[in-house]
């Protein structure tokens, strides 16, 4: 049913950066198959303060607070829409109070359940199956989680505004729901798209929409690959005792300082082929994240998914 605003009642997913991206990365790839918009920035400055501000060539840059914008998927077959808030990071100061104005604007909005996508660092292989953990404001959803297989967390704590906000959610009386994705403590830092991947699969299920999931499936095998080969040379490095040395085996992407002209022509390329074809963007963001350069897209990116004039 429609609002008097012509509005459909709808979902919201709200995603800030965390351990192994899983809820970025799901954001992002929800967003880029589904071909959303961007809605609205969703204003908050006043809860954010600066840590530190960059230096280039000795020139102090002029600083920005973190930014947090809306993104809306109008559903054709169905009649619940999705939004998908982005927060550039968790405010600093008054976390509580930033959950309640983002409440508000939900409320205002028709949106009829929340969800934040969270990762959960186990012992797991990389290559294991990656386990999908679940925790509600009400019983109704934790029934859901037993006929969809989800482990729901017995007790424990869930940290920053992935907890907070579902907790005023509950408050005002709306459902609200945290799925997380497993992955593997060692990596904690690196990108897991298998968490990713595990996340949708459930949370389309849940929502009744259709994702293809190929790119991201491919992805995931990918770095599971990736991260398998490494697994194995950290096991073999323990069992040479070679642990007197005391090296911390923690693997980072490669990192780049600049991009060269190559990488410069293949990323304007992707952009061009991002702004006729939303598809594509999901491809655009794995080679930023690949060459380390999102952040100094981001803004461009995120652009991508405003509004037709």
């Amino acid at each position: 049913m429609t609002d008097e605003s012509g509005e459909k009642p709808c979902w919201m997913i709200a995603v800030w950066p965390g351990m192994g991206q899983v809820a970025t990365g799901a954001g992002y790839y929800l967003m880029a198959k589904l071909g959303m918009q961007e809605f609205t920035e969703f204003s908050s400055e006043k809860l954010f303060d600066l840590d530190y501000v960059e230096v280039k060539d000795g020139l102090i840059t002029s600083q920005r607070r973190p930014r947090s914008r809306i993104f809306r998927w109008g559903n054709p077959e169905g009649d619940r829409d999705l939004l998908v808030f982005v927060g550039e990071a968790q405010p600093t100061l008054g976390k509580y109070e930033f959950c309640q104005k983002l409440v508000e604007f939900a409320t205002e909005h028709d949106v009829e359940r929340i969800f934040t996508f969270a990762a959960m660092a186990t012992e797991m292989h990389p290559q294991s199956r990656c386990r999908v953990f679940g925790a509600a404001t009400e019983g109704e959803s934790l029934r859901e989680f037993q006929q969809l297989e989800i482990e729901a967390l017995k007790d424990g704590q869930i940290g920053g505004l992935n907890g907070i906000l579902l907790g005023v959610a509950a408050e005002a009386g709306l459902r609200g729901t945290c799925l997380l994705g497993e992955i593997p403590h060692v990596f904690s830092q690196i990108p897991f798209p298998k968490a990713s991947l595990e996340v949708l699969e459930v949370f389309s299920t849940m929502a009744g929409i259709q994702i293809d999931l190929t790119e991201l499936r491919e992805h995931s095998e990918t770095v599971e690959n990736q991260l398998g080969r490494v697994w194995a040379q950290i096991e073999q490095a323990l069992r040479q005792q070679q642990a007197e040395q005391e090296e911390e085996y923690s693997p980072e992407p490669e990192r780049i300082n600049g991009l060269n002209p190559e990488d410069q022509q293949h990323i304007e390329d992707l952009f061009q082929q991002a702004e006729t074809d939303r598809s594509k963007s999901y491809e655009l963001k794995r080679e930023l994240d690949r060459l380390e350069v999102f952040k100094e897209y981001e803004d461009r990116f995120l652009n991508l998914f405003k509004k037709d004039d």
